[in-house]
């Protein structure tokens, strides 16, 4: 077999090698959310739910909220130690991917101060308000795949 066409049989070869190894394809795309903020669509992905990922992404799109973050954090570990349970875990990560669910669209997330106003001044009747702010929670826990 010449050469060329033995090369063309062989996979290539890898950049920092100089042996021929298989490389995986790219995986696919896949879409985040199918949610969407107009033309520009969500601030970042969805982060997994760890706290080092949710932590990354509040960072990002709340940085004044980071120091609440680490506390309930430290809090949560603290519970789950002497519990010995990781209910408070999971009720870190359950609380945090919800906050990033909905904060990751800034439309959505105005929507939802705007509503906790209406609920919070008591001026008006809030049986609207937080139907919509159940709806919005429910949404945003849905996008987190809680």
């Amino acid at each position: 077999m010449k050469a060329a066409a033995l090369t063309s049989v062989l996979p290539p070869l890898h950049p920092r090698s100089r042996y021929r190894t298989k490389t995986a394809p790219p995986a696919p795309e896949v879409s985040v959310s199918a949610q969407t903020d107009g033309p520009y669509g969500p601030l970042i992905p969805m982060p997994e739910l760890t706290p080092d990922a949710l932590r990354a992404a509040v960072a990002r799109i709340a940085p004044s909220r980071v120091p609440a973050l680490t506390q309930h954090l430290f809090e949560a570990t603290t519970n789950a130690q002497q519990t010995q349970s990781l209910a408070p875990l999971r009720t870190f990560v359950h609380s945090w991917a919800v906050f990033v669910a909905i904060e990751r669209h800034p439309q959505q997330a105005a929507r939802l101060r705007e509503l906790e106003r209406i609920v919070d001044g008591g001026e008006e009747d809030p049986a609207d308000a937080i139907t919509e702010i159940r709806l919005i929670r429910e949404a945003a826990e849905a996008e987190a795949g809680l």
